[in-house]
């Protein structure tokens, strides 16, 4: 499995996300949307932060199920209930991924959402991985 992650200079510097990652392999991983559930189905965090670290956590739990690492994903959508509120804490958010997934960005996009499945959920990402 190879991925190449592509940054033209034409375009602006990504912060956090490739602008193309390029996927070869042999197995794809198609990744649920996940929020900050925790094992019993209720949603843990008050604030988009935490619930944004036990997101992308489930993300990567299930990954991990199907073979893959942080390293593997080719492309994540985050959708956040108030976008201003995830710009705001785009640093710490920042911070999260770094410790929970590395630097191997995947393209990524942030889509605002009215609501989610769970009212109380103010973050869901899903995501696509190429494994060998």
């Amino acid at each position: 499995m190879s991925l190449e992650r592509l940054n033209p200079a034409e375009l602006s510097p990504p912060s956090g996300f490739s602008h193309a990652v390029t996927a070869t392999g042999s197995r794809f991983v198609f990744l649920a949307g996940q929020t900050a559930l925790d094992g019993d189905g209720r949603v843990v965090g008050e604030t988009l932060p935490d619930q944004f670290e036990t997101a992308l956590g489930n993300l990567l739990t299930a990954l991990k199920a199907a073979g893959g690492t942080p390293a593997d994903l080719a492309r994540v959508t985050v959708y956040a209930t108030d976008v201003g509120d995830y710009r705001a804490h785009a640093a710490e958010l920042g911070r999260v991924w770094r410790r929970l997934a590395g630097r191997a960005y995947p393209a990524m996009a942030v889509i605002g959402a009215a609501r989610l499945w769970d009212e109380r959920a103010l973050v869901e990402l899903d995501g696509f991985a190429v494994l060998d």
